[in-house]
Parts: C-alpha cells; sequence; structure tokens
C-alpha cells in the first residue's frame, strides 16, 4: 500500500545507468508516475537489437540489471551501447559504456 504524500515519480524517466562505464553489471532505473506497460530496449552502436526486457508494474521506480548478455545468453563485446525505454507514449534514449 502507498500512502498520500510517498515518492512517487511525477513523469516518465529514464534514469542514467550506474555504474557507467562498467563491467559485468549494471543498473537502469525507469520511472512509472502512474501503472504502465513498459519496454526497455539494448542496442549495440550499429543500431541492432542486443537485450529486451518488458513488463507491466504499478507506478514507481523500477530497477533492471543488466548482465551485459544478448537475448541468446552471450555475452557482447564491449564497447557503447544504447537504451530505450518507452511506456504509455514517452521514450527516452541514454549511452552507457561496457568495459572489460
Amino acid at each position: 500500500m502507498v500512502a498520500k504524500g510517498s515518492n512517487l515519480p511525477t513523469g516518465f524517466e529514464l534514469g542514467q545507468n550506474y555504474p557507467n562505464p562498467f563491467n559485468p553489471t549494471t543498473t537502469i532505473e525507469m520511472s512509472l508516475p502512474v501503472a504502465a506497460d513498459w519496454s526497455l530496449s539494448i542496442y549495440n552502436i550499429n543500431g541492432s537489437l542486443v537485450k529486451h526486457f518488458s513488463g507491466a508494474n504499478d507506478a514507481g521506480v523500477v530497477k533492471i540489471e543488466w548482465d551485459g548478455t544478448n537475448n541468446s545468453g552471450s555475452q557482447v563485446a564491449s564497447g557503447v551501447y544504447m537504451y530505450r525505454f518507452e511506456a504509455s507514449g514517452f521514450s527516452d534514449t541514454k549511452k552507457m559504456i561496457l568495459l572489460k
């Protein structure tokens, strides 16, 4: 149960991953001001999809930990990756660096 006046997000927001650069895992936070379906996609610098996460959550902060693997479970190479958050018509993209 959430009490009135609690620290619920006031808008959709994609946080910068931390740590950045990272090895081997990083955390990405997404703020949902209302219950929503969401998706988080990670792309390599060439724009190819590497990893996809999705879900439906109540209002609050959703944390995703990425372990540097692709959708097949294989470890990805060092480099720059982009991650895109989409929910209820909102979208934002940020950059992160995997250093091995």
